[in-house]
C-alpha cells in the first residue's frame, strides 16, 4: 500500500465544475503533489493549513488525466461527470468537487472536453514540463525502474547512483551509473528536484538525506522504511510487500495450493 506524508502543500478552493457543485468561487492556483513535482517559477504553493486542498484530491488528479487521455485517443471528444465516474471509480459529485478546487471546467448539460480538461489538470500537476529525476539504487528494482518507459515524457531519469562499485560505470539510455557518494553533488549540479529511492531499508535514510542536501524536494520511496524528512519535502512511499500482506488478511482461512 502506498502511503504518504504530505509536506508543504496547500491551496484555496476554486469555482464550479460541470454539474451541481456550482456555488464556489474560482481559484487561480494549482497544487502539486509527489510524485507530481513541486511548483517552481512564478507559481506559489500555499502552506498547509485552513483551506488546504486535501492530499487525496491531488492523488485522484493523475487518474483523471490518464482516463481523459485514453478517451481522447479513442476519438471521444467530450465526457460527462457521470461517464468519467464510471471509468474512474469515483462518484460524479466527487469529481465535480475535486475539480472545483482549481476553477471552472465543462458546461452544464454538455460535459467536459476531454483534451482540454486533460491539459488543464496536467498543468495543475505541473506535468506540462519535463522533470529531471535522480534514481538511487541499481539492483534488480533500480534496473527495472531505470528501464521503465511509463515515466516519459513528463519525468526523465537523468542521474543514477549505486553503492556497488561493480555497477558504477554501466550505461542506461545514455545515463552513466555513478557512485552514491556523488548524490548530493550531482543533484545540486543538475538542479534535480525529484528523487527515487530504490535501495535497501538500512541505506534509505542516508540516500534521502543526500538527495535533500542536493536540493531534491520530492522523494518516491520504494524502501520498506519510513523516511524522516524536513517539512518542505514531500514523500510518497511504495510498499508492495506491505500491500500483499494487508490483502492476505482478507483471504481469511482460504486454502492455498
Amino acid at each position: 500500500m502506498a502511503t504518504t506524508r504530505d509536506r508543504g502543500t496547500g491551496g484555496g478552493r476554486g469555482g464550479a465544475a460541470e454539474g451541481a457543485d456550482s456555488r464556489s468561487q474560482p481559484a487561480a492556483n494549482g497544487l502539486p503533489g509527489a510524485p507530481q513535482p513541486p511548483r517552481t517559477g512564478s507559481g506559489t504553493v500555499p502552506a498547509v493549513g485552513e483551506g488546504a486542498i486535501p492530499d487525496v484530491v491531488i492523488r485522484r488528479l493523475p487518474v483523471y488525466v490518464r482516463t481523459l487521455r485514453a478517451l481522447a485517443e479513442r476519438g471521444i471528444g467530450s465526457v460527462s461527470s457521470d461517464e468519467l465516474a464510471a471509468r474512474t471509480g469515483v462518484t460524479a459529485a466527487q469529481i465535480r468537487r475535486d475539480l472545483s478546487y482549481f476553477g471552472r471546467f465543462g458546461k452544464q448539460g454538455k460535459g467536459y472536453d476531454t483534451d482540454s480538461l486533460a491539459d488543464a489538470i496536467a498543468g495543475i500537476l505541473n506535468m506540462d514540463r519535463r522533470w529531471d529525476v535522480a534514481l538511487a539504487g541499481f539492483g534488480n528494482l533500480g534496473r527495472a525502474i531505470a528501464h521503465y518507459r511509463g515515466f516519459l515524457p513528463a519525468f526523465r531519469i537523468v542521474a543514477i547512483f549505486d553503492h556497488n562499485r561493480a555497477h558504477v560505470g554501466e550505461v542506461v539510455d545514455g545515463v552513466v551509473v555513478l557512485s552514491d557518494d556523488r548524490i548530493a553533488e550531482e543533484v545540486a549540479r543538475r538542479g534535480i528536484r525529484i528523487g527515487i529511492v530504490a535501495v535497501p531499508a538500512d541505506a534509505a535514510q542516508d540516500v534521502a538525506d543526500r538527495m535533500i542536501a542536493g536540493g531534491a524536494r520530492a522523494l518516491l520511496n520504494y524502501a520498506p522504511t519510513v523516511l524522516r524528512v524536513p517539512p518542505a519535502v514531500t514523500v510518497r512511499e511504495i510498499d508492495p510487500v506491505g500491500s500483499l500482506q494487508s490483502m492476505a488478511y482478507y483471504l481469511g482461512d482460504e486454502e492455498t495450493s
